[in-house]
């Protein structure tokens, strides 16, 4: 059995192989390994806004609501629009990395933003 392979919806690691299929007792969910690796690798070549639209290196993006600065008392008020964004797969889910006029550099998550 594959010691390292979990279920893609909901994280188990108790998964067991049922025919061509792997299945997992927590959700039920049924996959064949090689395509979720085939989707994976297409789904980390493009990052979405929060509305569904591409986004690529060099594009302005606009904040949609605040957003709290982990470790200090500034925010990033909804409407700031940003400019020549970087993507950047960052592990953390953070794959947007800019610079906001007043604040500094800093990563932000696509699905709190929209193409501007």
């Amino acid at each position: 059995m594959d010691s390292n392979l979990k279920c893609p919806v909901c994280g188990c690691e108790h998964v067991y192989p049922d025919g061509a299929l792997w299945m997992c007792p927590e959700c039920a969910h049924e996959w064949n390994p090689a395509d979720t690796a085939a989707e994976n690798g297409e789904a980390s070549a493009e990052i979405r806004d929060a509305n569904g639209n591409v986004l690529a290196d060099g594009d302005s993006v606009t904040v949609i609501k605040d957003l709290k600065i982990k470790g200090s008392s500034m925010v990033v008020k909804g409407g700031t629009k940003v400019k020549n964004i970087r993507l950047s797969d960052g592990g953390d889910g953070h794959d947007i990395a800019c610079k906001i006029p007043g604040i500094g550099a800093m990563n932000l998550k696509s699905e709190f933003v929209r193409k501007a």
